[in-house]
Order: C-alpha cells, then sequence, then structure tokens
C-alpha cells in the first residue's frame, strides 16, 4: 500500500544525486557565482544617497520622497545648507530598510535625482539596527557602487531621448 509512493520518492532523490554529481543542478555557490538579472537597470535593491559634482549631498531636503513613500520607511530632518546654491540639506536622512517595500516612488518623487535604488540584492543583518540606513550608510553605498552603476537618472534619459 505504502510501497509505490515510498519507491517514487526515492526515484526522485536518485534523480537529483545524479544531477547533483553531473553538476546539472541548480545549486549556486553564492557569493562565489552571483546571479544574473535580467535588466539590472530596472532592479530595486538598496538605496543609496548620491553626490553631486562637488562631493556633497545631493538631497535638497524637499520632503518629496518621504511623502510619497507609502512604507513610511524615510526619515528626513532638514537644515540650512552652508552653500549658496541651495536653501536646505539633510542633517539627519534615515531608510529603514527591513520597512521599505523597493517599490521607487521616493525615487521617482525626487526632482534632483538625489535617492537611487541600486541593483544591489544580499542585503542582510544581524539586527534590525544594523538595517536602518543613516546618511553615511547610504553615501558608503553610493561610494561602492558609484563605479559599476551609474547614475541612472530617469529625467536626463528622458531628455536625451527627446533631444534626439
Amino acid at each position: 500500500m505504502y510501497l509505490g509512493p515510498l519507491l517514487d520518492g526515492l526515484a526522485t532523490t536518485a534523480k537529483h544525486l545524479v544531477k547533483t554529481v553531473r553538476g546539472d543542478g541548480m545549486t549556486r555557490q553564492f557569493p562565489e557565482e552571483r546571479p544574473q538579472f535580467g535588466n539590472p537597470l530596472i532592479y530595486r535593491g538598496v538605496h543609496r544617497l548620491n553626490k553631486d559634482d562637488q562631493g556633497r549631498v545631493k538631497c535638497v531636503a524637499c520632503f518629496l520622497c518621504a511623502t510619497a513613500c507609502p512604507a513610511h520607511c524615510i526619515d528626513i530632518i532638514g537644515t540650512a545648507a552652508p552653500w549658496e546654491d541651495r536653501e536646505k540639506y539633510p542633517q539627519s536622512f534615515v531608510i529603514d530598510e527591513l520597512r521599505c517595500i523597493y517599490c521607487g516612488m521616493c525615487e521617482e518623487a525626487c526632482p534632483v535625482d538625489a535617492i537611487e535604488l541600486t541593483s544591489l540584492f544580499d542585503l542582510t543583518g544581524a539586527s534590525r539596527e544594523e538595517m536602518i540606513f543613516d546618511k553615511e550608510k547610504l553615501l558608503s553605498v553610493y561610494d561602492a557602487t558609484i563605479e559599476q552603476e551609474p547614475m541612472r537618472s530617469r529625467r536626463a534619459a528622458a531628455e536625451s531621448q527627446a533631444g534626439e
């Protein structure tokens, strides 16, 4: 009575064992073998805070990203900017990556392309506090990813297509 299903299960196990021994299995040796996504330009992963040409934070503390965020995971404290070209800049910029739903609304709402979602996907942390990104951590993501992923401003791309 139970012999048929038992043999079916053993046959499935043997089939997977043979595939693994031959190297045809689906197991990836992460992080040595990185998975490839269809299009990294549209993948939404870890946030980064972009810098301008002078190395300053691009953010002008307009709070549009925090307003647009449906998960309410962005917290900004603005202060008067010491530079002539803007009124404010963020004294504090915090994103709770565990609360974020990675919808990209913050990226779309930003008028100066200060916040951007990268194609980094291996976000791990041992505690909740490690997953709350402050301004310094967001800028370190920029420093780590700017060579592989130049800023992908949707506005600049749209303007260049309109000019052609």
